[in-house]
Protein backbone atom coordinates (compact mmCIF):
# COMPACT_ATOMS: atom_id res chain seq x y z
CA UNK A 1 0.00 0.00 0.00
CA UNK A 2 1.37 3.34 -0.93
CA UNK A 3 -0.10 6.39 0.78
CA UNK A 4 1.58 9.66 1.23
CA UNK A 5 1.21 10.18 4.99
CA UNK A 6 0.14 13.85 4.45
CA UNK A 7 -2.23 15.41 7.48
CA UNK A 8 -5.24 17.02 7.15
CA UNK A 9 -8.52 19.26 8.38
CA UNK A 10 -11.62 18.15 8.09
CA UNK A 11 -15.31 19.48 7.95
CA UNK A 12 -18.73 19.11 9.21
CA UNK A 13 -19.59 22.29 7.75
CA UNK A 14 -22.30 24.83 7.66
CA UNK A 15 -24.63 25.84 10.61
CA UNK A 16 -26.38 22.15 11.24
CA UNK A 17 -23.20 21.22 12.52
CA UNK A 18 -22.34 24.48 15.10
CA UNK A 19 -23.71 23.29 18.22
CA UNK A 20 -20.95 23.36 20.38
CA UNK A 21 -21.07 20.61 24.03
CA UNK A 22 -22.20 21.22 26.99
CA UNK A 23 -19.74 21.74 29.84
CA UNK A 24 -19.37 18.42 31.50
CA UNK A 25 -17.31 17.88 34.61
CA UNK A 26 -13.70 18.17 35.08
CA UNK A 27 -13.16 14.39 36.49
CA UNK A 28 -15.21 11.67 37.84
CA UNK A 29 -14.36 8.20 39.65
CA UNK A 30 -14.64 5.29 37.66
CA UNK A 31 -14.20 1.95 39.39
CA UNK A 32 -12.48 -0.74 37.48
CA UNK A 33 -13.62 -3.37 38.04
CA UNK A 34 -12.75 -6.58 35.96
CA UNK A 35 -15.58 -9.52 36.17
CA UNK A 36 -14.27 -12.57 34.37
CA UNK A 37 -16.40 -13.74 31.39
CA UNK A 38 -17.42 -16.94 31.30
CA UNK A 39 -16.92 -19.33 27.93
CA UNK A 40 -16.25 -16.22 25.74
CA UNK A 41 -16.84 -16.55 22.36
CA UNK A 42 -14.79 -15.06 19.06
CA UNK A 43 -14.76 -11.22 18.91
CA UNK A 44 -14.77 -9.42 15.14
CA UNK A 45 -15.99 -13.10 14.44
CA UNK A 46 -18.94 -11.63 12.30
CA UNK A 47 -16.87 -11.53 8.67
CA UNK A 48 -14.16 -14.21 9.25
CA UNK A 49 -13.15 -13.37 5.42
CA UNK A 50 -12.12 -9.89 6.17
CA UNK A 51 -10.64 -10.29 9.90
CA UNK A 52 -9.66 -13.38 11.54
CA UNK A 53 -11.62 -13.68 14.76
CA UNK A 54 -9.84 -12.79 18.49
CA UNK A 55 -9.67 -15.31 20.52
CA UNK A 56 -8.07 -14.78 23.73
CA UNK A 57 -8.90 -16.80 26.84
CA UNK A 58 -8.45 -14.49 29.60
CA UNK A 59 -12.11 -12.17 29.04
CA UNK A 60 -13.36 -9.17 31.66
CA UNK A 61 -15.81 -7.39 32.08
CA UNK A 62 -15.47 -3.74 33.23
CA UNK A 63 -18.27 -0.99 34.15
CA UNK A 64 -19.69 1.51 31.44
CA UNK A 65 -16.74 3.68 30.47
CA UNK A 66 -18.53 6.16 28.51
CA UNK A 67 -22.14 7.07 29.88
CA UNK A 68 -23.24 10.02 28.33
CA UNK A 69 -26.36 12.05 29.76
CA UNK A 70 -29.07 11.24 27.17
CA UNK A 71 -27.36 8.34 24.88
CA UNK A 72 -28.99 6.46 22.26
CA UNK A 73 -26.22 5.41 21.05
CA UNK A 74 -24.58 1.83 22.28
CA UNK A 75 -20.86 1.07 21.56
CA UNK A 76 -19.41 -1.80 23.20
CA UNK A 77 -15.75 -1.99 22.86
CA UNK A 78 -12.78 -3.93 24.09
CA UNK A 79 -8.74 -3.50 24.77
CA UNK A 80 -6.14 -5.49 25.60
CA UNK A 81 -4.24 -5.18 28.40
CA UNK A 82 -0.40 -7.37 29.33
CA UNK A 83 -0.88 -6.51 33.39
CA UNK A 84 -4.80 -7.49 33.09
CA UNK A 85 -3.49 -10.74 31.15
CA UNK A 86 -6.66 -10.62 29.06
CA UNK A 87 -8.46 -8.62 26.82
CA UNK A 88 -11.37 -6.28 28.96
CA UNK A 89 -14.74 -5.48 27.28
CA UNK A 90 -16.79 -2.51 28.49
CA UNK A 91 -20.34 -0.78 27.13
CA UNK A 92 -20.50 2.31 25.77
CA UNK A 93 -23.84 4.82 25.62
CA UNK A 94 -22.95 7.86 23.65
CA UNK A 95 -24.48 10.64 22.10
CA UNK A 96 -25.53 10.19 18.35
CA UNK A 97 -25.26 13.99 17.98
CA UNK A 98 -22.14 14.55 20.07
CA UNK A 99 -20.68 11.75 17.52
CA UNK A 100 -18.89 11.65 13.95
CA UNK A 101 -17.87 8.94 11.46
CA UNK A 102 -14.58 9.25 9.82
CA UNK A 103 -13.80 6.70 6.72
CA UNK A 104 -10.14 6.99 6.47
CA UNK A 105 -8.53 7.19 2.72
CA UNK A 106 -11.03 5.67 0.78
CA UNK A 107 -9.16 6.14 -2.69
CA UNK A 108 -10.86 5.42 -5.92
CA UNK A 109 -8.41 3.47 -7.40
CA UNK A 110 -9.05 0.94 -10.06
CA UNK A 111 -13.16 1.67 -9.42
CA UNK A 112 -13.80 2.94 -13.11
CA UNK A 113 -13.25 7.04 -12.04
CA UNK A 114 -10.21 7.23 -13.88
CA UNK A 115 -7.45 6.98 -11.32
CA UNK A 116 -6.00 3.57 -11.91
CA UNK A 117 -2.72 1.83 -11.02
CA UNK A 118 0.08 2.69 -13.51
CA UNK A 119 1.62 -0.01 -15.21
CA UNK A 120 3.42 -2.63 -15.65
CA UNK A 121 4.43 -2.06 -11.98
CA UNK A 122 3.10 0.92 -10.38
CA UNK A 123 1.50 0.43 -6.79
CA UNK A 124 -1.04 2.69 -4.80
CA UNK A 125 -3.68 1.86 -2.34
CA UNK A 126 -3.47 -2.28 -1.82
CA UNK A 127 -0.58 -2.13 -4.23
CA UNK A 128 -1.92 -4.62 -7.42
CA UNK A 129 -5.28 -4.08 -9.24
CA UNK A 130 -6.05 -7.64 -7.96
CA UNK A 131 -5.98 -5.97 -3.61
CA UNK A 132 -7.38 -3.20 -4.38
CA UNK A 133 -10.47 -5.27 -6.38
CA UNK A 134 -10.58 -6.77 -3.10
CA UNK A 135 -10.84 -3.79 -0.91
CA UNK A 136 -13.78 -2.71 -3.19
CA UNK A 137 -15.81 -6.18 -2.64
CA UNK A 138 -14.90 -5.13 1.15
CA UNK A 139 -16.62 -1.49 0.90
CA UNK A 140 -19.73 -3.03 -1.54
CA UNK A 141 -20.53 -5.56 1.65
CA UNK A 142 -19.64 -3.90 5.21
CA UNK A 143 -18.33 -0.61 4.65
CA UNK A 144 -21.41 1.10 2.75
CA UNK A 145 -24.08 -0.51 4.56
CA UNK A 146 -22.81 0.60 7.57
CA UNK A 147 -22.80 4.38 6.80
CA UNK A 148 -25.82 4.39 4.89
CA UNK A 149 -27.66 2.60 8.15
CA UNK A 150 -25.72 5.51 10.24
CA UNK A 151 -26.12 7.92 8.03
CA UNK A 152 -28.73 10.14 9.49
CA UNK A 153 -28.27 8.92 13.43
CA UNK A 154 -24.77 10.56 13.62
CA UNK A 155 -24.08 13.85 13.66
CA UNK A 156 -21.60 14.00 10.51
CA UNK A 157 -20.30 11.22 7.71
CA UNK A 158 -16.18 12.59 7.04
CA UNK A 159 -13.61 11.14 4.74
CA UNK A 160 -10.31 11.94 4.33
CA UNK A 161 -7.85 11.78 1.22
CA UNK A 162 -4.55 13.03 0.67
CA UNK A 163 -3.36 16.82 -0.20
CA UNK A 164 -5.14 20.06 -0.18
CA UNK A 165 -8.33 21.40 -1.43
CA UNK A 166 -7.96 21.78 -5.17
CA UNK A 167 -10.45 23.01 -8.06
CA UNK A 168 -11.92 19.70 -9.06
CA UNK A 169 -12.65 18.32 -5.55
CA UNK A 170 -13.64 21.18 -4.51
CA UNK A 171 -16.58 21.21 -6.97
CA UNK A 172 -17.41 17.37 -6.12
CA UNK A 173 -17.42 17.31 -2.20
CA UNK A 174 -18.49 19.58 0.47
CA UNK A 175 -15.42 20.57 2.82
CA UNK A 176 -15.40 22.95 5.77
CA UNK A 177 -15.27 26.14 3.30
CA UNK A 178 -18.66 25.54 1.51
CA UNK A 179 -20.84 22.82 0.25
CA UNK A 180 -21.18 22.59 -3.90
CA UNK A 181 -24.55 23.11 -5.32
CA UNK A 182 -26.12 19.70 -7.65
CA UNK A 183 -24.73 21.69 -11.02
CA UNK A 184 -21.14 22.10 -9.62
CA UNK A 185 -21.05 18.56 -8.15
CA UNK A 186 -21.70 17.51 -11.81
CA UNK A 187 -19.55 19.62 -13.01
CA UNK A 188 -16.68 18.48 -10.71
CA UNK A 189 -17.33 15.37 -11.63
CA UNK A 190 -16.80 16.04 -15.58
CA UNK A 191 -13.87 17.39 -14.72
CA UNK A 192 -12.66 14.38 -12.51
CA UNK A 193 -13.09 12.18 -15.30
CA UNK A 194 -11.07 14.26 -18.40
CA UNK A 195 -8.29 14.52 -15.81
CA UNK A 196 -7.69 11.15 -14.53
CA UNK A 197 -8.38 9.75 -17.89
CA UNK A 198 -6.03 11.98 -19.67
CA UNK A 199 -3.38 11.00 -17.37
CA UNK A 200 -0.53 8.13 -18.97
CA UNK A 201 -1.07 5.67 -16.97
CA UNK A 202 2.31 3.55 -18.57
CA UNK A 203 5.27 4.22 -16.31
CA UNK A 204 8.50 2.00 -16.38
CA UNK A 205 9.63 -1.90 -15.95
CA UNK A 206 11.22 -3.86 -12.99
CA UNK A 207 14.88 -3.92 -13.46
CA UNK A 208 16.14 -6.65 -16.04
CA UNK A 209 19.70 -6.21 -14.40
CA UNK A 210 20.99 -5.22 -10.78
CA UNK A 211 24.97 -4.19 -10.05
CA UNK A 212 25.78 -5.64 -6.60
CA UNK A 213 28.94 -5.36 -4.42
CA UNK A 214 30.23 -8.75 -3.55
CA UNK A 215 30.72 -7.98 -0.01
CA UNK A 216 27.31 -7.32 1.01
CA UNK A 217 24.99 -8.48 -2.29
CA UNK A 218 21.67 -8.82 0.12
CA UNK A 219 22.08 -4.94 1.45
CA UNK A 220 22.97 -3.80 -2.01
CA UNK A 221 19.75 -6.31 -3.79
CA UNK A 222 16.95 -4.27 -1.31
CA UNK A 223 18.58 -1.27 -2.44
CA UNK A 224 18.01 -1.53 -5.61
CA UNK A 225 14.87 -3.24 -5.82
CA UNK A 226 13.11 -2.47 -3.03
CA UNK A 227 9.84 -4.39 -1.53
CA UNK A 228 7.66 -0.79 -2.52
CA UNK A 229 8.53 1.71 -4.68
CA UNK A 230 5.93 4.13 -5.68
CA UNK A 231 8.26 6.97 -7.23
CA UNK A 232 7.91 8.48 -10.49
CA UNK A 233 9.78 5.41 -12.29
CA UNK A 234 7.10 2.87 -11.02
CA UNK A 235 4.17 5.17 -10.95
CA UNK A 236 4.92 8.17 -13.32
CA UNK A 237 5.90 11.94 -12.62
CA UNK A 238 2.59 13.89 -11.49
CA UNK A 239 0.62 10.65 -10.45
CA UNK A 240 0.29 11.52 -7.15
CA UNK A 241 -0.87 15.03 -7.85
CA UNK A 242 -4.08 14.05 -9.54
CA UNK A 243 -7.15 14.49 -7.30
CA UNK A 244 -8.00 11.19 -5.26
CA UNK A 245 -11.60 11.04 -5.27
CA UNK A 246 -13.65 9.22 -3.01
CA UNK A 247 -14.03 5.14 -4.09
CA UNK A 248 -17.76 4.78 -6.31
CA UNK A 249 -18.46 2.16 -3.94
CA UNK A 250 -19.23 4.15 -1.12
CA UNK A 251 -22.75 6.18 -2.05
CA UNK A 252 -21.31 10.05 -1.00
CA UNK A 253 -24.04 11.70 0.13
CA UNK A 254 -23.93 15.79 -0.50
CA UNK A 255 -23.87 16.13 3.36
CA UNK A 256 -21.08 14.14 3.92
CA UNK A 257 -17.54 16.16 4.04
CA UNK A 258 -14.33 15.67 2.75
CA UNK A 259 -11.07 16.18 4.85
CA UNK A 260 -7.59 17.00 2.97
CA UNK A 261 -4.61 16.10 5.01
CA UNK A 262 -2.28 18.82 4.16
CA UNK A 263 -4.48 21.25 5.91
CA UNK A 264 -3.41 19.49 9.55
CA UNK A 265 -4.65 17.78 12.57
CA UNK A 266 -4.87 20.60 14.54
CA UNK A 267 -7.67 22.68 12.36
CA UNK A 268 -9.30 19.18 12.46
CA UNK A 269 -8.78 19.09 15.87
CA UNK A 270 -10.34 21.94 16.07
CA UNK A 271 -13.27 22.26 13.86
CA UNK A 272 -14.45 19.02 14.95
CA UNK A 273 -14.94 20.20 18.74
CA UNK A 274 -16.15 23.29 17.69
CA UNK A 275 -18.91 21.31 16.43
CA UNK A 276 -19.62 19.38 19.48
CA UNK A 277 -18.35 16.03 18.13
CA UNK A 278 -16.53 13.95 21.41
CA UNK A 279 -17.15 10.17 19.91
CA UNK A 280 -15.40 9.21 17.14
CA UNK A 281 -16.67 5.87 15.02
CA UNK A 282 -13.16 5.18 12.95
CA UNK A 283 -13.64 3.01 9.53
CA UNK A 284 -11.22 3.26 6.46
CA UNK A 285 -8.05 1.97 5.00
CA UNK A 286 -5.06 0.73 5.73
CA UNK A 287 -5.35 -0.35 9.04
CA UNK A 288 -1.13 -0.58 9.59
CA UNK A 289 -0.74 2.58 7.74
CA UNK A 290 -2.83 5.25 7.44
CA UNK A 291 -5.61 4.43 9.21
CA UNK A 292 -3.62 4.71 12.30
CA UNK A 293 -1.09 7.55 11.61
CA UNK A 294 -2.09 9.84 8.33
CA UNK A 295 -4.23 13.23 9.97
CA UNK A 296 -7.68 11.47 10.49
CA UNK A 297 -5.89 8.77 11.93
CA UNK A 298 -6.04 6.83 15.53
CA UNK A 299 -2.98 8.15 16.63
CA UNK A 300 -4.25 11.63 16.46
CA UNK A 301 -7.68 11.31 16.93
CA UNK A 302 -7.32 9.23 20.22
CA UNK A 303 -5.17 12.39 22.01
CA UNK A 304 -8.61 14.47 21.75
CA UNK A 305 -11.33 12.55 21.13
CA UNK A 306 -12.94 8.93 22.32
CA UNK A 307 -12.35 7.05 19.82
CA UNK A 308 -13.91 3.28 18.32
CA UNK A 309 -12.14 1.11 15.92
CA UNK A 310 -14.77 -0.11 14.06
CA UNK A 311 -13.22 -3.34 13.23
CA UNK A 312 -14.86 -4.95 10.55
CA UNK A 313 -15.16 -1.62 8.96
CA UNK A 314 -11.18 -1.42 7.95
CA UNK A 315 -8.44 -3.78 6.08
CA UNK A 316 -4.86 -3.79 6.83
CA UNK A 317 -2.41 -4.23 3.94
CA UNK A 318 -1.78 -8.10 3.06
CA UNK A 319 1.25 -8.80 1.56
CA UNK A 320 2.74 -11.96 0.42
CA UNK A 321 -0.90 -13.02 1.28
CA UNK A 322 -4.37 -13.44 -0.40
CA UNK A 323 -6.58 -12.50 2.26
CA UNK A 324 -6.48 -9.54 4.57
CA UNK A 325 -7.88 -11.16 7.50
CA UNK A 326 -4.91 -12.42 9.65
CA UNK A 327 -2.85 -9.11 9.00
CA UNK A 328 -5.60 -6.93 9.96
CA UNK A 329 -6.08 -8.93 13.05
CA UNK A 330 -2.65 -8.23 13.84
CA UNK A 331 -3.29 -4.57 13.26
CA UNK A 332 -6.53 -4.63 15.50
CA UNK A 333 -4.66 -6.66 17.87
CA UNK A 334 -1.39 -4.07 18.53
CA UNK A 335 -3.66 -1.31 18.16
CA UNK A 336 -6.44 -2.77 20.90
CA UNK A 337 -3.05 -2.25 23.93
CA UNK A 338 -3.82 2.43 23.74
CA UNK A 339 -7.17 1.81 21.66
CA UNK A 340 -10.83 0.57 22.37
CA UNK A 341 -12.17 -1.58 19.49
CA UNK A 342 -15.36 -2.36 18.30
CA UNK A 343 -17.07 -3.79 15.54
CA UNK A 344 -20.11 -3.09 13.44
CA UNK A 345 -22.84 -5.84 15.40
CA UNK A 346 -21.76 -3.98 18.80
CA UNK A 347 -23.02 -0.59 17.86
CA UNK A 348 -27.11 0.24 18.50
CA UNK A 349 -29.22 2.52 18.00
CA UNK A 350 -31.71 3.00 20.45
CA UNK A 351 -33.31 5.52 19.41
CA UNK A 352 -34.35 6.32 23.14
CA UNK A 353 -31.89 9.00 24.90
CA UNK A 354 -30.34 7.39 28.25
CA UNK A 355 -31.41 3.78 27.97
CA UNK A 356 -28.12 2.35 29.59
CA UNK A 357 -26.79 -1.00 28.15
CA UNK A 358 -26.98 -4.42 29.30
CA UNK A 359 -23.60 -5.82 30.93
CA UNK A 360 -22.90 -9.25 29.41
CA UNK A 361 -24.09 -12.06 30.72
CA UNK A 362 -21.35 -13.75 33.03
Amino acid sequence: MIRKTVCALIACGAAAYAAPTAELPATYTYENKLTPIADPQPILNDHPEWVQPVIEANRYEAPILVNDEKGDLEVRAWRFSYNARGIIEMPNLLRSDQTAIVVVHPWGIDDGQGWRTPEPAGVADFCTPIKNDLSHKHIEEILNPFLKQYRDKVKCVLYSQPGNEDAIRRKLYRSVRAKPTKKQMEQGQKELTEKLNSFNYNAGALPDKLELGKQSPVVDYFKAFPGIDSGDHYNGAGFWELPIPVVKSIEVDPNDVMIYDKEGYEVMRDFLKKNGIRHILLTGYCTDMCYKSTCAGYENLSKDFNVFLVGDATLATFPSNSTPAYATNASLSYAALNQLVTQISWIKYTGKAGKKPAAKKK
